[in-house]
């Protein structure tokens, strides 16, 4: 009878959690984001507290104001800028579409004969139709962005409101987040080596996550996006903007819009920007990453490359931009959980 009423109650449980994740879900992003901020600033509010000679309350407030100040703000001035370019430039190119015949035909007269003679064997020389794929690779992808813009404005109160919950959770995760961790974890029917080993594998990957690419992505992205500015490139900032999301491809990354469009200068005879771009693109942009990731990551995640890559872009494919914190982290817990499966293995064999 006993046992029987166990397994009600532990079906009671399971049931209320399912639950409150249902009833939570429709804030699943800003709860990930105040629990991503809150790990990823906790040394920070740790160092706080510990000048203030204990007063969380306080450090925690100072700590989110600085959140606000340096991710918050800015996040949303750049917003707003790309916003406005992006609509800028797809309504320029509406009443005033680029001459890409013009320019692909340039290109053939430049590049070299190999080149030239891949070109052909890859069906990419009927100007016409490598014209029209292009054109509307442009066109509907600034449309793209131009209809997100206005989506955005017309659920600007809901994103206030994530906004919100996001800071507000944020706060009491700073303050809290120690003993709610040791809480959350004394629950876990697991043994304690294990809960350790993959509690600490979470904070890992999400510092590393934002550290790693996050920052590496804004410095490559405004790096890029101001050469294109000094350059009087159209839309530099859109531009930079995509060479920092483009920064989590491996090798080629950024040299998917830097290469072409100095190759497009080039062509056209603007022979001393499309060098200065040549030349920041390979000295200085695509650098970036390698002297910066060893860096601010290290050894952290443990993680090949590809593993890394793919489960970034398969977080924001199945979850949009939340995908970028959950991708590595799934991936994360994933080989965390089979080699502590493996080392118990291992253990039981040599016993």
């Amino acid at each position: 009878m006993e046992q029987f009423q166990q397994r009600v109650f532990l079906g009671f449980v399971a049931v209320a959690t399912v639950a409150m994740a249902w009833i939570a879900s429709p804030f699943y992003g800003a709860i990930l984001w105040a629990l991503t901020a809150a790990i990823v600033f906790a040394p920070a509010n740790a160092a706080l507290a510990k000048a203030l000679n204990g007063h969380r309350n306080t450090a925690a407030g100072l700590t989110l104001l600085g959140i606000i100040a340096m991710v918050i703000v800015p996040a949303a001035i750049i917003g707003s800028l790309l916003v406005e370019e992006a609509i800028g430039t797809y309504q320029d190119l509406q009443t005033q579409p680029l001459d890409i015949g013009v320019t692909l035909e340039s290109l053939r007269h430049v590049v070299p004969e190999p080149a030239l003679a891949a070109i052909d064997k890859y069906a990419l020389a009927d100007i016409d139709k490598l014209e029209e794929r292009i054109s509307t690779f442009l066109t509907s992808g600034l449309r793209v962005v131009a209809e997100q813009a206005v989506n955005i404005g017309q659920s600007a109160f809901s994103f206030v409101v994530g906004l919100s919950i996001m800071l507000y959770l944020t706060y009491f995760l700073l303050r809290d987040g120690r003993a709610i961790a040791q809480t959350v974890s004394s629950r876990i029917p697991m043994a304690p080596a294990k809960r350790r080993a993959l509690f600490e594998k979470f904070i890992t990957v999400i510092r590393a996550t934002i550290k790693g690419s996050i920052v590496v992505a804004i410095v490559q992205g405004l790096v890029g996006g101001l050469t294109f500015y000094f350059l009087d490139i159209r839309a530099p900032l859109l531009w930079g903007v995509v060479m920092g999301m483009l920064s989590l491809v491996p090798a080629i990354g950024t040299g998917l819009v830097w290469v072409p469009v100095a190759i497009y200068l080039l062509a056209t005879g603007d022979v001393t920007r499309g060098v200065v771009l040549l030349l920041v693109g390979f000295f200085v942009i695509s650098m970036i990453d390698n002297i910066l990731r060893p860096i601010l990551v290290g050894k952290d995640t443990r993680m090949p490359d590809y593993v890394v890559l793919i489960s970034t872009l398969g977080g924001i494919g199945v979850m949009g931009i939340n995908g970028f914190i959950t991708g590595p982290v799934v991936a994360a817990m994933f080989m965390a959980a089979w080699d502590i499966f493996s080392e118990d293995k291992d253990l039981a064999k040599a016993a």
